[in-house]
């Protein structure tokens, strides 16, 4: 008897403007995986966390390739959560694409392709989840890599900081500062990176200017 092909769940797959990372405002192909190991107190896609539809890899690169874009990001939840993204990523790559994947920076991504392009995040301590970081993660990261931090204080602020100065040393990762969309003013990280003369990206989330925070799939 054949082997079935492993599957993986998925929440949606969608074409949009990417709204955030370095390739802000460039056409993407999302493709959202389901489940989160965390609860963060400023998370916009809490529907990720449970619900979706289970199909192949192969079913997910056809529907991405029907897109017709270039650029995909894999997404959550927290898509390192299920053991086939790794081998998703890597046909992606095989095919082509540009590759995004996003993670939270719990969980171990040493299995990545490292072709791919990590966006990871570190949880500031408004998040609720600081403590559960993945510090080994940083030894993984490479100089086309990402690091988000979300800010909603001063003090995640400053968190961020310590972080940078702590691990961005031999690898020149590029670093956003992405302020919690209505929850602090983005003049105000704007200011303190001025006034600290960091080399960052002060990260806004483009798709939610365009349309709005409620909305899915674009």
């Amino acid at each position: 008897m054949a082997q079935s092909e492993p599957l993986l769940t998925v929440t949606e797959i969608f074409a949009s403007i990417q709204g955030e990372t370095s390739f802000c405002c460039l056409p993407c192909t999302f493709v959202r995986l389901t489940g989160c190991n965390l609860r963060c107190g400023y998370c916009d896609t809490t529907y990720a966390y449970d619900s979706g539809q289970t199909i192949s890899p192969d079913e997910i690169i056809s529907r991405v390739a029907e897109l017709g874009l270039g650029r995909v990001c894999i997404t959550g939840g927290e898509p390192m959560l299920q053991k086939e993204t790794p081998a998703l990523v890597r046909k992606l790559l095989d095919r082509g694409f540009l590759t995004l994947v996003e993670t939270n920076g719990t969980v171990p991504i040493s299995d990545l392709d490292p072709w791919t392009i990590r966006i990871m995040d570190v949880k500031c301590p408004s998040s609720g989840e600081h403590e559960k970081m993945l510090w080994e993660n940083f030894r993984h990261l490479a100089d086309h890599d990402e690091v988000k931090f979300v800010i909603s204080t001063r003090q995640d602020y400053e968190y961020a900081k310590e972080v940078l100065s702590k691990y961005r040393k031999k690898a020149r990762w590029k670093a956003l500062f992405s302020p919690a969309f209505g929850t602090l003013a983005p003049e105000l990280p704007a200011q303190w990176i001025l006034e600290d003369k960091l080399d960052v990206r002060l990260q806004l989330q483009i798709h939610k200017i365009i349309w709005g925070p409620q909305r899915r799939g674009v």
